[in-house]
């Protein structure tokens, strides 16, 4: 008797068609078929409307500076209770969209929206831009993290080397500051909160 070849075992081009007869098509995606394909990948992706969204590969400035405000948000924010994770972390916004931000923090640690898959909510996040697709973070992020009603949107531009603070006011973001070299960002929602531009491009 003749045992078939595990999937493992399959050329590389049996493997791709394999995949796409049993993965739905793009627009076709579920949350639960999202969140088994993310479970078991180590791409950063992102679910729209039944769409993937495939993130691009952070870079070495990318991660400096993002572990140098987790570390200060996480200093300012665990005597108070709260917490700060990065990325990889889903995020969904609503049904159908989920979003891994670069940061996302809760004030409080027990917040309910905190679940251990993904969590349904934030009060704060932040991307740093990607120079590849900066209209992303700036455009269709915002609206959609303003959609979701989370109080405050930072957006750090590692070329422009600035840190735009968004606050949310009803349906719409609005832009406090846009903080440069020389200047401490202050955050609006996290009280006594600032961290030096300096401090965070000069990030090693």
């Amino acid at each position: 008797m003749t045992t078939a070849p595990s999937v493992e075992a399959l050329p590389d081009e049996d493997w791709k068609n394999f995949l796409f007869d049993v993965l739905p098509s793009q627009g076709s995606w579920t949350e639960d078929a999202y969140l088994w394909l993310t479970d078991n990948t180590r791409r950063m992706i992102e679910l729209s409307d039944g769409y993937l969204e495939v993130l691009p590969m952070p870079t070495d400035r990318h991660q400096s500076i993002l572990i140098l405000l987790l570390l200060a948000l996480h200093q300012y924010l665990d005597p108070l209770g709260g917490k700060v994770l990065i990325a990889p972390l889903r995020l969904r916004l609503r049904e159908g969209k989920i979003r891994e931000p670069d940061l996302l923090l809760v004030k409080d640690a027990n917040d309910p929206r905190r679940q251990n898959r993904l969590w349904t909510g934030a009060d704060f996040v932040l991307e740093v831009l990607s120079s590849d697709r900066p209209n992303r973070d700036r455009k269709v992020k915002r609206a959609e993290y303003a959609a979701a009603q989370i109080p405050e949107y930072w957006i750090v531009d590692p070329d422009e080397e600035t840190i735009e603070i968004l606050s949310l006011r009803g349906k719409k973001y609005r832009t406090v500051a846009t903080y440069r070299r020389g200047e401490d960002a202050k955050a609006v929602t996290l009280t006594g909160f600032a961290v030096s531009v300096d401090t965070v491009f000069d990030a090693k």
